[in-house]
């Protein structure tokens, strides 16, 4: 464990090579940061630092930069998230003034986060087999055909137009309307779907046919692929940071296969509005080996989906967190209604 001042010698380091790009040496320490020792005792904490892991040299003569490990010591130590500016907190509330359908406000807020960071951003819409039943319409259109429409409580609509076998009618479409919405009250939609089963029992025998396909229509929207979607915004920003990965065009292979950030994502943070960190190597990704990845659940209650950003690793650490960790709560606000 580091000492305070050895500490506040590695967050300096950070602070300054995040903000110039450049290798930090102990000359520069002294006369930008208040540490009240010389440049001979910076040195001294530099060179521990380094037999730590935590800097690297990156050639003779250079000054120090900081390593993965560095980082990670750097972002747990943070005492406070860096507090949003009034122009950030304006931005992040354009969230509230739009639409209120789920996918203007993704579209608003993954073009937010992008603004606020520089970073890529990313979100994933909230998966419908974790989201629970907020109503179900069922509406006849035809003797053969009606509308299912479900919303769930994190603001998704789902359509579906079914042929029936039989008419309904609109006493019996009432009933059938009444009894999904009674069925699916409280567990979440894939565990509500999967005990539909029986429901065809409580009706006549001419309309029994009818009653299974709109439950069969109503069992297969949480299978439908839509659950996986990512929407990104801010990848332009890569460009303006090439220079800080091993190897760019991993990284933008890596972003270009969703699946990998999606697992990335998903398995970062469980909880709606907790932030979590990934830094270089922790990534686990081949490609990714110079991308951190600041993240955090959001969803009314239990984490429904996630937010982040991905960036160099050479990025603003408190700032990240403080916007991701603001639309997440943001998103988790407007979705609760």
């Amino acid at each position: 464990m580091l000492d305070e001042r050895r500490m506040a010698v590695l967050r300096a380091i950070v602070e300054d090579y995040v903000a110039t790009g450049e290798p930090v040496g102990s000359r520069g320490l002294v006369e930008r940061h208040q540490l009240s020792v010389s440049p001979a005792t910076i040195r001294n904490d530099m060179a521990v630092l380094e037999e730590s892991g935590l800097i690297a040299q990156p050639h003779t003569s250079a000054g120090r930069v900081p390593t993965d490990a560095g980082y990670r010591l750097f972002v747990d130590q943070l005492a406070t998230v860096k507090p949003l500016s009034s122009a950030e907190r304006r931005a992040i509330q354009t969230l509230l003034d739009g639409p209120l359908n789920l996918d203007s406000i993704v579209d608003r807020a993954v073009r937010a986060l992008a603004q606020l960071t520089r970073q890529v951003a990313v979100i994933q819409y909230p998966s419908l087999r974790t989201t629970r039943v907020r109503h179900i319409e069922l509406v006849e259109l035809s003797p053969a055909r009606c509308l299912l429409v479900l919303i769930t409580d994190a603001g998704r609509v789902e359509q579906r137009i079914i042929e029936l076998p039989a008419a309904l009618g609109p006493e019996t479409t009432a009933v059938l309307r009444a009894k999904l919405n009674e069925a699916t009250a409280g567990p979440s939609l894939e565990e509500a779907v999967a005990d539909l089963d029986n429901l065809w029992q409580g009706f006549a025998p001419a309309v029994r046919p009818s009653v299974q396909a709109v439950v069969d229509a109503l069992k297969e929207i949480p299978r439908s692929g839509y659950q996986e979607r990512l929407v990104l915004a801010g990848t332009s920003n890569l460009a303006r940071a090439s220079a800080d990965f091993p190897s760019f065009m991993s990284v933008l292979e890596a972003i270009e296969e969703q699946v990998v950030l999606l697992k990335l994502l998903t398995d970062m943070s469980a909880d709606s509005g907790k932030v979590a960190v990934r830094i270089g190597h922790e990534t686990t990704q081949a490609g990714l080996e110079g991308v951190s990845l600041v993240a955090a659940g959001y969803g009314p209650g239990p984490a429904q989906a996630h937010l982040g950003v991905l960036g160099p690793t050479r990025m603003d650490y408190p700032g990240s967190i403080a916007v991701v960790r603001a639309i997440a709560r943001y998103l988790s606000r407007i979705l609760a209604g």
